[in-house]
């Protein structure tokens, strides 16, 4: 029998006699199917008859499920690095961690460990004018999130910054034990610890955030010279005792200006699938090329989408119970 002869008053079929209708606390009246029949369907039934989601909303709230994957036992700490400036390694950081707390009911953070002056609490529209050194200095009276969270930015997706030194005299005291303070602290209070770096590799800070690394996030951009550096970030983890973290490292393959590309990213692509888990590409989205704050809600579909894919492999890349000991080398 038809639905719009079910709406006309026709005898049901007994395919009706559904246990969402019957049961009692069984009928989920909470949320009206996505798509345009759906609802209308939804909504003339008096809200008996309930189709399935259309395909882009089931898409869309697969992916967030994965995204949501339940994490237990500790947090996981996840570097977002390169060799080489201007690929849009902060974007990147930021646009993770926002589509990571806007689908995760945890908490996620992403910490400034850039050596020099660091851009990323820049990205937020909501920022705090206390930085690392101010937890650093202050790590004995942080007895809790309140004390924590007051010292962060945040952003509309619930995404949490810890903002670096402006002054880069004094973001170049930041080194090795202070990251592992911060790094102490922020698994306290937080199941996701994103860590923006700087260009260079073999800074103390460096060493510090390879040591706690559950998975890494390479950044290249679209031409020759970024897609090689990214790929000597890779040969110098490989040749350093971090092999096991290049192989399951995510490489983001970052457009950061308009038009096609003067190279062809399938090539670069085939040589970083060879070598890696995993490779996203996140097309150019003229909201981020000003490099001012970034609102999650307005990028353009394509953009959030791969974004979102991205959030994805990375959680799907963590160790689902209680990872390796905070400390352990990859």
């Amino acid at each position: 029998m038809s639905v719009a002869r079910a709406l006309a008053g026709a005898p049901e079929s007994s395919s009706m006699l559904t246990a969402e209708r019957l049961l009692e606390g069984s009928r989920d009246t909470r949320r009206v199917p996505e798509g345009f029949w759906q609802k209308l369907i939804f909504t003339a039934s008096g809200r008996r008859i309930r189709l399935a989601d259309s395909k882009a909303a089931q898409a869309r709230i697969a992916l967030t499920a994965r995204i949501a994957k339940p994490l237990t036992g500790g947090a996981r700490f996840v570097p977002v690095l390169t060799r080489k400036g201007g690929v849009g390694k902060t974007t990147i950081t930021t646009l993770l961690g926002m589509a990571l707390a806007d689908a995760r009911d945890d908490r996620v953070i992403a910490v400034d460990a850039n050596p020099d002056r660091g851009t990323l609490a820049e990205r937020l529209s909501r920022r705090s004018e206390h930085t690392v050194r101010d937890l650093v200095r202050g790590a004995d009276e942080v007895v809790g999130y309140a004390e924590f969270s007051a010292l962060v930015s945040r952003d509309m997706t619930r995404l949490d910054v810890l903002a670096s030194d402006t002054d880069p005299h004094i973001s170049q005291a930041f080194d090795e034990h202070d990251y592992d303070v911060v790094a102490r602290l922020a698994s306290q209070y937080y199941s996701i610890v994103l860590t923006d770096c700087g260009t260079g590799i073999v800074h103390s800070v460096m060493s510090a955030t390879l040591r706690h690394a559950d998975t890494l996030v390479i950044v290249s951009g679209t031409s020759l010279d970024e897609a090689r550096s990214a790929a000597e970030t890779l040969s110098w983890l490989e040749a350093n005792g971090y092999a096991d973290l290049a192989a399951h490292a995510v490489v983001v393959i970052n457009s950061t200006t308009p038009g096609t590309p003067p190279v062809r990213l399938d090539e670069i692509g085939k040589h970083f699938e060879s070598r890696v888990r995993s490779i996203v590409r996140v097309p150019f989205d003229a909201h981020l090329a000003t490099g001012a704050a970034v609102t999650f809600a307005d990028l353009r579909p394509e953009t959030r989408l791969a974004v979102r894919e991205l959030a994805a492999i990375v959680v799907e890349g963590l160790p689902v119970g209680r990872p390796r000991k905070a400390g352990s080398r990859g």
